[in-house]
């Protein structure tokens, strides 16, 4: 007799949490969507350049269920603005990551649902990270790389790449774009820095279902 498989509890509690929270920013993204300003205003003016990304959106909708189910395809991909993060080696930004497309993490060590995640994100990394893939998991954490290095040391990261924004500049962009309301917060970028779709609340991004979705986007 085949064993069906159980959901563990931590994940059946990241599902939970995150339904909750994509019901808060499919909600809020209805008021949202047409009052960005600043930046903003001028990545949607730009959106022409994202018509390639319209075809993989929509075939990420029926892929948002299971353990993804909280994710949320951009109606109307437009480009990312060109944030400002820094790597191990100093700052970067994320047109330095066009040609892959990402899954862009936003993360705290004092955020609980993004501490249970990360493993998740770290496993998804190992297994699908390629030329044409990257996880982005950028730590907000104010002060020094101390607590961030140590967390991730001490549960064993070590395919994910050491992302940090401590000005919090990256949070607050993408929250006055209304695409986060939250921690953990989760963008996935096409390869041309297109917005595919946001999610807000953690996943068990090493699931059949975050990977099938990753590989969608991944295939265009």
């Amino acid at each position: 007799m085949t064993e069906k498989r159980r959901k563990s509890p931590v994940s059946a509690k990241l599902v939970l949490i995150a339904l909750a929270a994509g019901l808060i920013a499919g909600a809020v993204a209805v008021y949202v969507k047409n009052a960005v300003s600043g930046n903003g205003a001028g990545a949607i003016a730009d959106a022409g350049q994202c018509q390639s990304a319209v075809e993989t959106a929509e075939k990420l909708k029926p892929l948002a269920a299971g353990e993804v189910a909280a994710f949320v395809p951009a109606e109307k991909p437009r480009p990312m603005q060109n944030l400002s993060f820094r790597n191990i080696d100093g700052e970067t930004t994320l047109e330095s990551l066009k040609g892959k497309t990402v899954l862009m993490n936003l993360w705290a060590t004092w955020c609980i649902p993004c501490r249970e995640e990360m493993p998740a994100l770290e496993a998804l990394q190992a297994e699908m990270g390629s030329d044409n893939f990257e996880v982005v998991a950028v730590n907000i954490d104010t002060g020094s790389d101390e607590k961030p290095v140590r967390f991730m040391d001490d549960i064993g990261i070590t395919n994910l790449a050491f992302y940090r924004d401590e000005t919090m500049n990256t949070f607050n962009t993408l929250k006055k774009d209304g695409l986060v309301f939250g921690l953990p917060a989760t963008m996935l970028i096409d390869e041309n820095g297109c917005l595919l779709g946001s999610m807000n609340g953690p996943a068990e991004w090493a699931s059949e279902d975050a990977k099938a979705l990753v590989g969608a986007a991944v295939g265009g």
